[in-house]
């Protein structure tokens, strides 16, 4: 038993000495990695405008009431398509048409007052022509006529301006569309004294839609009508709807000294999946680049701790045309994203001397991860860019002891 025990214990020596010269690693002994890099590619870059908004029909017609009263009838309820001119509800007409009634007779009676006042005149003028009656008398029963037909033209407007209050009774969809909502019951008084009360809300065509956004006043002048837009709303998940600027609306929006535009995109609802107040989440593509020279944006904040490890700059990229730019590039750049200048810190293998050379490149376009470098600018395709530092742990007794420092 001894003897067994003793050959396990070498075995598991044995074992724990091979395991170790297999897994150690042979260049631990060479100094470590300093700086961390990235190499220049090219890929495709999308540089948007990320806003959110709220899904609205495009119209969206109020429909009240000009007179007070109280509700007869309601015809149509939620969701119901309308006509232009269908009936939708109906007020109480009973006191207008008693109105109205009174009014006829008033009429009437004004006209019958007329009447006698113009035999009245005939007569006074026969008299006034024989001498027998003075001309003031004459006058005075002409302006009794004169009164008369003023009383039965005020009639008249009284009784037209009941009988437009009567059609008004009967509540009609203005346009074609949709019952968004309804805000009456049968039995409910409305009271048009100092407002108009909205009774529905009914929206002309679903399938036309448009997206109210709020965009930040840093990002609005990027923005022009007709360029495309992509959002998503939370309802659907992951599917994306496609969009366009149709407006940019000029009146700001102030909250809190927070200035922002309303911007409206037209999208279609063709399968009726988009519900009206539906928030969506936008991104407008101000440009767009598909085989674009591009660097990570680690690179454009990037600065050593140690600055004799960075060497002079090369070839400037100050001058730098942009004669290798893709062909739409004027046609798919707003004139508001302008280039601008920058350094990066390019891997040199100088053996003993300076690890990094700094270079300085023209930027296009950027998507946050990743910026576009305009062709000319002194890198190419390839070249390795320092994006990080591993700088020695103040722990010793961490093997290794490196972490990393991004800027």
């Amino acid at each position: 038993m001894r003897r067994i025990t003793l050959a396990a214990v070498a075995i598991i020596l044995l074992g724990t000495a091979a395991g170790w010269f297999l897994l150690a690693d042979p260049a631990s002994d060479a100094p470590p990695e300093k700086y961390r890099f990235a190499a220049v590619d090219r890929g495709r870059i999308l540089q948007n405008v990320a806003t959110t908004g709220t899904l609205n029909p495009v119209v969206l017609v109020n429909v009240g009431t000009q007179i007070s009263g109280r509700i007869r009838r309601v015809l149509v309820d939620f969701n119901q398509p309308v006509r232009a001119g269908e009936l939708l509800a109906e007020l109480d007409s009973s006191l207008i048409e008693a109105q109205i009634a009174q009014l006829e007779a008033n009429f009437q009676e004004m006209r019958t007052q007329l009447s006698v006042a113009r035999r009245k005149l005939e007569r006074s003028e026969g008299l006034a022509a024989r001498g027998f009656i003075s001309a003031a008398q004459v006058e005075d029963e002409r302006q009794a006529v004169e009164l008369a037909q003023a009383r039965v033209r005020a009639i008249e407007a009284q009784v037209a301006r009941e009988r437009t209050n009567l059609a008004y009774t009967a509540i009609r969809s203005p346009i074609d569309g949709v019952v968004i909502a309804r805000s009456v019951d049968v039995g409910q008084t409305v009271a048009a004294s100092f407002q108009t009360p909205t009774l529905f809300l009914i929206a002309r065509d679903l399938r036309d839609m448009q997206i109210d956004t709020n965009v930040a006043e840093a990002d609005v002048a990027l923005l022009t009508v007709g360029m495309q837009a992509r959002f998503r709303v939370d309802a659907l998940g992951e599917r994306s709807f496609e969009a366009s600027v149709r407006q940019i609306r000029l009146n700001p929006k102030i909250e809190q000294n927070v200035v922002t535009y309303n911007v409206v995109l037209a999208t279609r609802n063709e399968d009726g999946l988009l519900l009206p107040g539906m928030t969506a989440n936008v991104q407008v593509e101000i440009a767009r680049r598909d085989a674009a020279l591009r660097v990570p944006n680690l690179a454009l904040r990037f600065r050593p701790s140690d600055a004799n490890d960075v060497a002079p700059a090369g070839a400037t990229g100050a001058a730098a045309q942009p004669s290798g730019a893709p062909a739409d590039r004027a046609a798919r750049t707003p004139p508001q994203a302008r280039t601008r200048i920058a350094e990066v810190l390019v891997a040199q293998d100088t053996p003993g001397g300076q690890p990094l050379r700094r270079q300085r490149v023209t930027l296009g376009i950027t998507d946050g991860t990743f910026t576009e470098v305009i062709a000319g600018s002194g890198i190419a395709e390839g070249d390795r860019i320092a994006i990080g530092e591993f700088v020695q742990a103040s722990n010793a007794s961490a093997r290794g002891g490196l972490r990393f420092r991004l800027f």
